[in-house]
């Protein structure tokens, strides 16, 4: 079973090394792409590379009450464990807040033989190359990668906010 300090642990030590160009469309639905790269455990120089797609649909207007209401698709039970901590906090706190259903696709993964450093810096040139500017460079933990996901998409919500409170106010809707 897992604990408080490996979920604390997987939260810490997630690092975006590429972050996204772009923000959370208010208005519209928004694609990322992400490569989490993960050093295996009890292996020399093995690092686990995942290419993946998150999906955020257009955000809504919601209160702390129904952030409780916020679904996962296609995450499995760290992530849910992760996200019940985000709702207790939510609850503590009397906020705007953004409800976004999130998915999680086209997830493929591969081994590479070689340093963690070398993988990251190798998936960074390759995503700065392709020109993909809603795309990011994640490195985590192996065994939590999806819980480091989340936490990514977490404050890629928090970092889109300030923009997104903006163009509702000026179209009034808020």
């Amino acid at each position: 079973m897992w604990s408080e300090d490996n979920f604390q642990y997987a939260i810490e030590n997630t690092t975006v090394i590429l972050a996204p160009q772009g923000r959370i469309a208010t208005f519209g639905h928004t694609n990322f792409r992400f490569y989490l790269v993960s050093e295996l455990m009890d292996r020399a120089n093995q690092v686990r590379v995942r290419d993946g797609r998150i999906h955020a649909e257009r955000p809504q207007i919601l209160t702390a009450d129904h952030v409780s209401r916020l679904l996962l698709e296609g995450f499995g039970e760290k992530a849910e464990r992760y996200l019940e901590q985000l709702r207790e906090r939510a609850q503590k706190i009397a906020v705007l807040r953004y409800g976004f259903q999130f998915r999680k696709t086209d997830v493929t993964e591969r081994t590479v033989h070689d340093s963690l450093a070398s993988v990251i810096e190798q998936t960074k040139t390759q995503v700065e190359r392709s020109e993909e500017p809603l795309s990011a460079v994640i490195q985590g933990v192996d065994d939590a990668w999806e819980v480091c996901l989340l936490k990514f998409t977490i404050d890629l919500i928090e970092k889109s906010s300030g923009g997104n409170v903006g163009d509702f106010r000026r179209r009034g809707l808020m």
